[in-house]
């Protein structure tokens, strides 16, 4: 079972930039692919960005597109998540999770979670 652990999170103003760090707890990574998504309270958890890495490939969600990044640093084993010109609505708990098999942007294609990061956007 693997373990994901994400950091990075916090408070900032509208426009401020935020990178969010993901790392499998003990062991390297057990996926090829991975993902981010985030859930606002009384909402459902949504696609953010996700990255495959046998090919290297990039998704972003409409709304992210343009504002945020997804990066994978093999040293650190670790995967990022950038985001820039934060908007009070990208307000959510942000939360990695390893890909199984199916599409990028659903939950249900993800197989290991993370416990999740807040990330609160003040206007």
């Amino acid at each position: 079972q693997v373990q994901l652990v994400e950091s990075g999170g916090g408070l900032v103003q509208a426009g401020d930039s935020l990178t969010l760090s993901c790392a499998p707890s003990g062991r390297a990574w057990g996926s090829v692919a991975m993902g981010w998504f985030r859930q606002a309270p009384g909402k459902e958890r949504e696609f953010v960005a996700a990255m495959s890495w046998r090919p290297v490939r990039e998704y972003y969600a409409d709304s992210m597109m343009g504002r945020s990044t997804i990066s994978r640093d093999n040293a650190k084993n670790t995967v990022f998540l950038q985001m820039n010109s934060l908007k009070p609505e990208d307000t959510a708990v942000y939360y990695c999770a390893t890909h199984l098999n199916g599409i990028y942007y659903q939950p249900s294609s993800y197989d290991y979670w993370g416990q999740g990061t807040q990330v609160t956007v003040s206007s």
